[in-house]
């Protein structure tokens, strides 16, 4: 039988497929198909094994971000308690920009027109004051209908502490609305406070809730025509799985299910080889995605922002440029500029021979032979050089500059915008990335890596095992994931222990029954609990971890220690206060966690050729991976081909294949 992941990305669909008798790993690359995602699935399924054979599935998808991205979701009604609809359209006060004299405040995904009331008020202690007019949900019908919206959030004042209100309005509205309107109740997407906050979370959810529904149904349907009748699990932001069917009622949850994969591959890669802190860059086609592993763990955090919209939701911390394979070098006023808009899978670079007649990332590493013009990409594509050429001819001449200048420096702009958002994640958040290894993956990453550690004085570079699909054979190393938030507002001071565990133990049995709807045996589940807490008369609060049995002078002291952490100072005789409780409820999946890769290597023989490095032509062996035995050690120059991706190394760096088949690369001492 067979344990298989689907990563889709803007230009390439990454499958691995995991025997798992003998625990071979093999890989497939195929061109994504934007028309319907799915279709590059089953092809790269059906023309390599029996669908039959397969017993688990997981899939990481980008159809809602791309939707978000795109503002291609749909129009969604929000409905609000009567006197605070103004509240998403006002949003925060804060100026994103403090020195661009031209900002301007970013849009909402719901204008005015489209946020309505509703008479009804809910106390801070969850006693009603006011109770539910129906008149006013008649009304709101009558749009819904009328106007054929597709997508409703629904966000009342203080839900997250009794959400009778939210509850009720559903009901109301199912019995007199089409059952293909998507409804958000925003206690149930953010159970916690900032109303704000909270309602943006929910129209997000409506936001993408369509696209992404149909996208899995469509995916479900076609699977089960294919005769499998195993689940279909889906990657979370968090870096956790989930049933599809779980995925339909909160989509937003799957928001960044494509790129977290790479960041759970490089978690379970840091434990493989006792690396604890690694900085994973995943380089694409369309896009460039950097995240980090500290202590052996990723970075999550519980609430962010995309494109200025805040989400209250758990998610790995991932941060995307527009940076990849594939991204155009174009002119504005004469000045040379990479991306961030990308060629795609369709046209695609000029090298793909489909009528691309830009230069691109791509089009370069061929010109400068990094890329061979025997080299085929994703292990079957043919690469049109001569269009490469051309390309580049167009563009150098309006430069006055050759084309070895032009493509070198396609690549040193890459590389910089690169190594610029890497240090948005470390050296602006306090972070030294010079104690940090550098693991490089994606079809492109590997090209660059050792440019990205000579910007950063990174010492150590890291491949993995068929970098351009680490990201899915990542999606295999997870289990099933739930997060649960209650607010706890307590004064830590006169907190009695026994209410701490009350609330706990209820989060405890709900997260439970969660669990069991995915089918997980009480064996098999795993509870984390952590608190959110601040010092009193503060607004904003850390994350603090509580440990099991519960001891308040130690979970006081972890506060202080964690507020000092983050902010390099503490007050330890300052009275502080809980906010909410948060559970992390994890279900156990069985996994082999493999690398043992089987997949068929690029048909090469070790040979050399001509390969330029700042502007000059280096004679350079080019290996295949899989001809390099465990402990093989050479120095660069040199270009190690695989189906999946090509490794890149210039002169003055040290290269070793390890026991696990990584291939680790470091800069020779002076």
């Amino acid at each position: 039988m067979f344990r298989v992941s689907a990563d889709i990305g803007g230009t390439f669909t990454d499958i691995v497929v995991e025997d798992t008798t003998n625990k071979n790993i093999k890989t497939i690359k195929v061109l994504s198909t934007p028309e319907n995602p799915a279709n590059a699935v089953f092809d790269g399924l059906n023309s390599n094994l029996n669908i039959k054979d397969v017993n688990f599935i997981v899939h990481g998808t980008t159809v809602g971000l791309n939707a978000f991205l795109e503002r291609k979701g749909s129009r969604v009604l929000l409905i609000m308690t009567n006197g605070i609809s103004d509240t998403y359209t006002i949003a925060r006060g804060d100026r994103k920009e403090l020195y661009n004299v031209q900002y301007s405040k970013p849009g909402t995904l719901v204008p005015r027109k489209d946020v309505v009331e509703v008479k009804e008020r809910i106390m801070w202690d969850g006693s009603i004051h006011t109770e539910l007019n129906e008149s006013d949900l008649s009304k709101i019908v009558k749009i819904i209908n009328d106007e054929n919206i597709k997508a409703v959030a629904i966000c009342y004042l203080h839900s997250y502490v009794n959400p009778e209100h939210e509850i009720k309005t559903r009901e109301f509205l199912s019995k007199h609305i089409s059952e293909d309107v998507v409804i958000s109740l925003s206690h149930e997407i953010a159970r916690e406070w900032r109303e704000y906050e909270r309602a943006s979370t929910a129209v997000m959810n409506s936001y993408i809730g369509p696209i992404t529904n149909n996208y899995l149904k469509s995916l479900k349907s076609q699977l089960q025509n294919s005769k499998y009748s195993n689940p279909l699990y889906i990657m979370q932001s968090n870096g956790g799985v989930i049933r599809a069917e779980s995925a339909l009622e909160q989509p937003v949850k799957t928001l960044l299910s494509g790129p977290v994969g790479g960041t759970i591959g490089g978690q379970a890669l840091s434990q493989l080889i006792n690396r604890p802190n690694l900085i994973c860059v995943d380089m694409g086609g369309t896009s460039f995605d950097m995240s980090l592993i500290i202590n052996g763990k990723p970075t999550v955090t519980n609430e962010t922002e995309q494109e200025y919209i805040p989400l209250l939701i758990p998610l790995v911390d991932i941060h995307t440029i527009g940076a990849g394979g594939g991204s155009v070098a174009w002119l504005e006023n004469e000045a040379l500029r990479v991306g961030p808009r990308s060629a795609g899978a369709d046209p695609g670079p000029a090298c793909y021979g489909k009528g691309g007649d830009e230069p691109t990332v791509t089009d370069a590493n061929l010109f400068l032979g990094r890329l061979g013009k025997e080299s085929k990409l994703g292990g079957w594509m043919n690469l049109d050089v001569n269009a490469s050429e051309n390309v580049l001819q167009n563009l150098s001449k309006k430069l006055n500059i050759s084309q070895v200048e032009l493509a070198e420096g396609i690549l040193s702009i890459i590389n910089a915008k690169m190594a610029d958002a890497i240090r948005t994640i470390t050296v602006k958040e306090g972070i030294d990335p010079r104690e940090f290894s550098l693991v490089a993956f994606g079809g492109a990453g590997s090209m660059h890596a050792v440019w990205l550690a000579e910007e950063l004085e990174i010492s150590e570079i890291i491949v993995p095992n068929d970098p351009g699909t680490f990201s899915a054979w990542g999606m295999l190393q997870t289990d099933i994931r739930r997060d649960l938030t209650v607010n706890f507002y307590q004064n830590f001071q006169s907190l009695e222990q026994k209410k701490l565990l009350e609330s706990y133990n209820k989060l405890k049995e709900e997260a439970s029954d969660l669990l069991k709807s995915e089918n997980v045996s009480e064996s098999d589940m795993k509870f984390n609990l952590t608190a959110d807490m601040r010092y009193i008369g503060q607004e904003y609060y850390v994350n603090v971890d509580l440990a099991e049995p519960f001891n308040l002078e130690d979970i006081n002291k972890n506060f202080h220690n964690t507020y000092k952490k983050q902010y390099g100072h503490s007050t330890p005789e300052g009275p502080c206060e809980f906010i909410n409780l948060r559970l992390i409820a994890l279900g156990k999946i069985q996994k082999s966690g493999s690398i043992k890769s089987a997949s068929e290597d690029i048909d090469i023989e070790n040979t050399k050729r001509e390969v330029i490095f700042n502007q000059k032509a280096h004679q350079t062996d080019v290996l295949s991976r899989q001809k390099i035995k465990t402990n093989d050690k050479f120095k660069g120059p040199v270009v190690i081909e695989e189906s999946t991706a090509t490794t890149v190394v210039p002169t003055n760096y040290n290269i070793v294949k390890d026991e696990f088949g990584n291939i680790i690369i470091s800069k020779e001492k002076k």
